[in-house]
């Protein structure tokens, strides 16, 4: 008896090479293909950031990565990154601050 596995792979079970992604600042479109499939991305995306050296990728590749998911999962990476590891904010300050300011006005409506 042989088990083959379903076709295609989940996502969950699929290898994502943020490496790759940070160097390239794309995502391909499968991995944001729904809302529960970008919240599973930014899940292991925080998951990864906090795991590597922090020489690894650059703010600014982060950045290119981040804009690319719609507003809500960008405000859930910096909840689950202030959640997951709050002393590690200090060093995505400025990443942060600035994603903010762009749902400074939609935060007070």
């Amino acid at each position: 008896m042989s088990f083959t596995p379903p076709d295609p792979v989940p996502f969950s079970a699929q290898p994502i090479p943020f490496w790759e992604l940070l160097e390239s600042g794309k995502v391909p479109e499968g991995f944001l293909s729904s809302e529960y499939v970008t919240q599973q991305f930014v899940e292991r995306l925080v998951h990864y950031i906090l795991s590597v050296p922090s020489k690894s990728f650059t703010m600014p590749q982060l950045s290119r990565v981040l804009e690319q998911i719609e507003p809500r999962q960008q405000v859930f990476f910096f909840k689950l990154l202030k959640e997951t590891s709050p002393h590690s904010l200090k060093e995505f300050a400025p990443l942060y601050y600035g994603f903010m300011a762009e749902f400074h006005p939609l935060l007070f409506t």
